[in-house]
């Protein structure tokens, strides 16, 4: 499995560790191109049943699927090579001091798309995995958009923080198409907090792949993912009470995760 380009990351990844507000790299032609538009016409439409997650709020417009039986061929196999031996080993040599571990169930993962108007609040991911009890490290985001255009928006933000709040917007990742993004996830607020403005019939399409690690010692137990409102939102109690209920609640059961 040669479809990814692993002179690209690795150059790319040479200073991932002195990136401000935290650490993360941009890598562009991520894939062997012919197989990232293989991908890309895989993805399913919006209104397809092959997602299981919906979440239409007013912090979340988005879809996700993690189930395995639904991705077709080459994307079954890039989730594959992505979980394995080889390219965590790849990861670990490049950036990280620590071993990895996958997230072969795609907690949160697998592939996500915004339609016109989509948003994602400004977050920090779960901290330690609600099933297996180890902690999240690295994210690993590639953009499917072959349409995309300079001035449709939906670009990644990346925060800088203090006192475990997101303080200042520090850098903008285009999701231009065939591009990747790597970043770490301890304190690594980010988001899309401005809804895109894609064009109908085109929707911010993705693939995320989480990689793991024991649990640091001051490792936060949160096992869902914390989110703040908008400059526009801050005084509206509904939003308030809203992600106090997206950020807290625990358990198994999907349905008591409130997407609506």
């Amino acid at each position: 499995m040669n479809f990814v380009n692993l002179e690209n990351a690795k150059t790319a990844l040479v200073d991932f560790n002195h990136k401000k507000p935290f650490p993360f790299a941009v890598i562009d032609n991520f894939f062997n191109v012919d197989f990232a538009h293989t991908l890309a016409n895989e993805f399913p439409k919006f209104e397809s049943d092959a997602y299981n997650g919906n979440y239409f709020n007013k912090i979340e417009i988005k879809k996700a699927g993690n189930i395995w039986d639904k991705f077709p061929p080459a994307t079954y196999k890039v989730f594959f090579y992505l979980n394995g031996n080889d390219f965590i080993s790849f990861i670990e040599k490049e950036i990280s001091n620590t071993q990895l571990y996958p997230d072969n169930g795609l907690h949160g993962g697998g592939w996500h798309t915004h339609p016109p108007g989509g948003l994602l609040n400004v977050h920090l991911d779960y901290s330690i995995h609600p099933k297996l009890g180890l902690q999240r490290k690295y994210n690993l985001i590639v953009y499917l958009n072959p349409n995309y255009k300079k001035g449709w928006g939906g670009e990644l933000g990346l925060w800088d923080s203090k006192d475990g709040k997101p303080t200042e917007l520090v850098h903008t990742v285009e999701p231009l198409f065939n591009r990747a993004i790597i970043f770490e996830t301890t304190n690594g607020w980010h988001g899309l907090e401005i809804p895109n403005k894609f064009p109908e019939g085109n929707n911010r399409n993705s693939i995320a792949v989480y990689y793991l690690i024991d649990p640091e010692m001051n490792a936060n137990i949160r096992n869902r993912a914390l989110f703040v409102p908008s400059k526009e939102q801050e005084n509206d109690e509904e939003i308030i009470e809203l992600i106090k209920r997206r950020s807290t609640v625990t358990g198994y059961d999907p349905e008591l995760w409130s997407r609506k």
